[in-house]
C-alpha cells in the first residue's frame, strides 16, 4: 500500500511540476515563503467556499472546498517536486508515527 501510494504520489508530482514549469510558473527562481503563503491562501480560500456554501466554478459537480483542497495538494506537490522534497515518504511516515500518538494528542482541544 504504502509503496504504492509514494509512487502514484511521486508520478502525479512530477506531472504537475512540469505543467507549472511550462505555463512558467518556475522562469524566475521561486521565493520559498511566497510559495508556502501560496498554499496558505488556497487554504483561506477553501475556508471561504466553505462558509458560503459555494460550488467550484471552475470544475463541475464539485463544491468550492474539494477544489480548493485540490489546489493545495497541488501547490504542494509542485513546491515539494521543485524543491526535491520526499513528501510522499514523509506522509507515510507521518501515518505510522500518528498511529502511536494517544487520542486527542494526550488531551488537546483542537
Amino acid at each position: 500500500m504504502s509503496v504504492q501510494f509514494i509512487d502514484e504520489f511521486d508520478k502525479v508530482a512530477r506531472m504537475v511540476n512540469d505543467i507549472a514549469r511550462e505555463k512558467g510558473w518556475w522562469d524566475k527562481e521561486r521565493n520559498d515563503g511566497e510559495a508556502i503563503a501560496l498554499m496558505h491562501s488556497e487554504l483561506s480560500e477553501a475556508l471561504e467556499a466553505m462558509r458560503k456554501d459555494l460550488m467550484s466554478e471552475k470544475i463541475q459537480g464539485y463544491t468550492g472546498v474539494e477544489e480548493e483542497l485540490a489546489d493545495v495538494i497541488i501547490r504542494i506537490m509542485d513546491f515539494a517536486v521543485g524543491r526535491n522534497l520526499d513528501v510522499s515518504r514523509a506522509i507515510i511516515e507521518k501515518i505510522e508515527f500518528n498511529k502511536g500518538r494517544e487520542r486527542m494528542h494526550g488531551g488537546k482541544r483542537f
